[in-house]
């Protein structure tokens, strides 16, 4: 009975992360538009955020709960889904473009980005405060770099962006009456907070009535669940053609689930690091200098190679629950 309840609630948790971001977006760029923000920003900070609201929440909740483990694997394993799943999948859908600014710029840095971690996790096996204010100073020169490069573009050339309400991803960015924006904004903020506090409880309860490790439960379920956002993103893009948008996407949202959330979850409370986490995180630089391979050769990912990054997530997802 208890598991049932569990698992009924673990799909609720779900539920209220994935609507509680869009509410929150919604409301957030509502407000910012109103404030004449520029269109541009709004896309680079709050939509690119918001769809990492659930694995903020998740590991946030996970490290003021004790559950370190769960609040690291989270991150790792949506990194890993983000990066061969949601982009394997966009890819075997419609082939993907790859700008020169993201091989040059944005991969690269992702891939720093996964290096820094390792590093910062094998010293000490651990990554303490000091670590995570490391990640979130990172997180907040990346933010400014690109605000600085969205209002240079802007400024530099005529776009689509400069006649529409649109955000970076070129979604329209709903016109809502100031009282419902604040009500979407607390509304999607509470919904986000205890979602994500009845998934780290459910996630834990499964766990311990299958003998399974918080570690495979991050790793799995939960990073899945919490990837949602960026997956139905990405999809969309792919079948709408907007392709800059499917890859800036996943690259994006990798930077800020190592940068801001285990930044954030470091400088609450110190997250201790095991082998496995170890290992994990160097199969995520692996998998990332793969696809950046496979992005380089001809600037573009065909279905085959889409194929192959699903396959290879597979494979690794059949070890983690042997090992």
């Amino acid at each position: 009975m208890e598991l049932l309840k569990a698992i009924a609630l673990l799909l609720v948790g779900f539920v209220f992360l994935i609507k509680g971001a869009d509410f929150f977006v919604d409301g957030a760029s509502s407000v910012a538009k109103k404030l004449k923000v520029p269109s541009l920003i709004i896309g680079m900070t709050i939509v690119a955020m918001g769809t990492s609201l659930p694995e903020l929440s998740v590991s946030v909740t996970a490290s003021m709960a004790g559950s370190n483990s769960l609040a690291i694997s989270n991150v790792i394993g949506s990194n890993m889904f983000n990066l061969m799943v949601v982009l394997g999948v966009a890819t075997m859908i419609n082939p993907l473009n790859v700008g020169k600014e993201v091989l040059k710029k944005d991969y690269p840095f992702s891939v720093g980005c996964a290096i820094l971690l390792l590093i910062l996790g094998y010293l000490g096996m651990e990554l303490g405060r000091v670590d995570g204010l490391i990640l979130l100073a990172l997180f907040i020169a990346f933010i400014l770099y690109q605000v600085l490069s969205a209002k240079k573009a802007r400024k530099d050339a005529l776009s689509a962006a400069n006649d529409s309400p649109a955000g970076e991803d070129g979604e329209e960015i709903k016109d809502i009456s100031a009282p419902r924006s604040l009500l979407y904004i607390v509304g999607g903020a509470a919904a986000v907070k205890f979602g994500g506090d009845w998934v780290v409880d459910s996630a834990v309860t499964i766990a311990r009535t299958f003998g399974l490790s918080e570690t495979l439960i991050g790793l799995t379920i939960v990073a899945l669940g919490t990837s949602l956002p960026e997956l139905v993103t990405s999809v969309m893009a792919a079948r709408k053609n907007e392709l800059d948008m499917a890859i800036g996407n996943v690259v994006g949202s990798n930077v800020f689930n190592i940068l801001m959330i285990l930044g954030v979850a470091a400088s609450i409370s110190p997250i201790p690091f095991i082998m496995e986490n170890i290992i994990d995180i160097a199969v995520l630089l692996v998998f990332s200098i793969l696809t950046f391979v496979f992005c380089w050769t001809s600037k573009k990912l065909e279905r085959f190679e889409g194929a192959i990054m699903v396959a290879c997530y597979a494979a690794y997802t059949v070890y983690i629950c042997i090992r």
